[in-house]
C-alpha cells in the first residue's frame, strides 16, 4: 500500500496556463514535466511556478525517450484543445485536435503512467457523433491494460462561478478504476457572476457595483477562449453574448480595467451602457487564485484563461484519482 502522505507525479501535456496542473499540485501532484507549444503558456507556466520543468514543445515532436524522469509517473494529465468529431479516426491528417489527441494515448505506450486523465469537450463523452473516437481509445488503453471510464462534470458543482460542462476520460493499470470514485459536488448551491465579481466591480470606487452584483445572481456562461489565430477578444458567441448583456455585461469585448466611480451602467444604452469584464475578472470566474499571473497581452491573457481547465476541478479530479493510487 502506498503511503498516503506521500506526493505523486505527473507529466502534464497541453498544460496551458496551467489550470489543470495548479489543481493537481492542491491535491498532491506534483508535474516531473510539463508540455505545451505555446510560448507565451510556458513562460505563464514558469512565472508562477520557477521550479517547474516546463518544456516548450508540440506534443507530436515529443519523444519520452529524451525525458526519462515522465516513465512510470503516477498520472499523465492532459487538457486537450477541443476535439472536432471526426468519421474516420485512423485518419487524422487535417484535424489537428484529434490528432493531438491520438498523440496523447500513443504516448501511454512509452509512458506507461499508472492512470490517465483527459479533459475535453462534454459531447466526446455523449454524443453519438464521437462513437469512433471512443471507440479508437478505448481499443488502444484496453490493449495496454487499463480500464477506463467516461463522465462529464460541471465546474459550477466544485465552486466555479460559471456553468461549464468538461467531459472527463480517467483510465487506471492494475485494477485500481475499481477504487475510482466519480467526483461529487463540493458545493450545495452554485455561485453567481455578482456574488464572485462584485468586489473587483467596486474596486475603484463604481458606485453602482451592489447594485450591479445583486442582479447579476446566476454563474456564468461558458468562457470560450476563442481561436488563436484570429478576431480579438470576447467571452463567446452570439448566444452566450446574449446572456451577459442580459447580466449587463459587454461580452464582445475585453476591458484593461474595472469602471470608475463616473461610469454610469446602463443596458438600455446597448454597449456603450454595459462594461467589459477584465482578464484577472475571467480568472475569477475559472477558478484561478488572485496570484497567478498571465503573460502577454491582453487578447493572449485572455485566450489562455478561457482555455484552461478550471484549478478547481482540476483539484477534485486529482483528489478522487489520488485516492484510487494511494488506496
Amino acid at each position: 500500500m502506498t503511503d498516503k502522505k506521500t506526493r505523486l507525479r505527473t507529466l502534464s501535456v497541453c498544460a496551458g496556463a496551467g489550470g489543470l496542473a495548479l489543481g493537481l499540485e492542491q491535491a498532491g501532484f506534483d508535474p516531473v514535466l510539463l508540455l505545451d507549444n505555446r510560448t507565451v503558456a510556458c513562460e505563464t507556466l514558469r512565472a508562477n511556478r520557477p521550479a517547474w520543468d516546463v518544456l516548450d514543445i508540440d506534443l507530436l515532436d515529443f519523444d519520452p525517450v529524451d525525458h526519462q524522469q515522465t516513465y512510470d509517473v503516477d498520472l499523465l494529465a492532459a487538457g486537450l484543445p477541443q476535439v472536432k468529431a471526426a468519421a474516420s479516426v485512423r485518419r487524422a491528417e487535417g484535424n489537428n485536435e484529434l490528432e493531438v489527441l491520438k498523440a496523447t494515448v500513443m504516448l501511454m505506450h512509452g509512458v506507461r503512467p499508472r492512470a490517465l486523465l483527459i479533459e475535453n469537450v462534454p459531447d466526446l463523452v455523449t454524443k453519438p457523433a464521437y462513437g469512433p473516437i471512443r471507440e479508437y481509445i478505448t481499443e488502444e488503453l484496453v490493449h495496454l491494460g487499463y480500464d477506463l471510464r467516461w463522465f462529464v462534470l460541471n465546474a459550477a458543482d466544485f465552486g466555479v462561478p460559471q456553468d461549464r460542462k468538461q467531459g472527463v476520460l480517467v483510465a487506471f493499470k492494475d485494477g485500481r478504476l475499481g477504487s475510482f470514485t466519480h467526483p461529487v459536488a463540493s458545493v450545495t448551491r452554485h455561485r453567481t457572476v455578482g456574488e464572485a465579481l462584485g468586489m473587483s466591480m467596486g474596486s475603484r470606487g463604481w458606485l453602482q457595483a451592489t447594485a450591479w452584483a445583486a442582479q447579476a445572481d446566476r454563474p456564468a456562461p461558458k468562457l470560450v477562449g476563442g481561436s488563436w489565430n484570429r478576431g480579438g477578444g470576447d467571452l463567446g458567441p452570439t448566444g452566450t453574448k446574449r446572456a451577459w448583456a442580459r447580466m449587463g455585461v459587454d461580452g464582445a469585448t475585453i476591458a484593461d480595467d474595472v469602471p470608475g466611480p463616473d461610469f454610469v451602467w446602463n443596458p438600455e444604452r446597448g454597449r456603450t451602457g454595459m462594461m467589459p469584464l477584465t482578464t484577472r475578472q475571467a480568472a475569477i470566474l475559472q477558478g484561478f487564485p488572485h496570484d497567478w499571473s498571465f503573460a502577454g497581452r491582453k487578447t493572449v491573457r485572455y485566450r489562455q484563461i478561457g482555455h484552461a481547465t478550471p484549478p478547481p476541478v482540476g483539484r477534485a479530479l486529482g483528489e478522487a484519482i489520488g485516492a484510487a493510487l494511494k488506496c
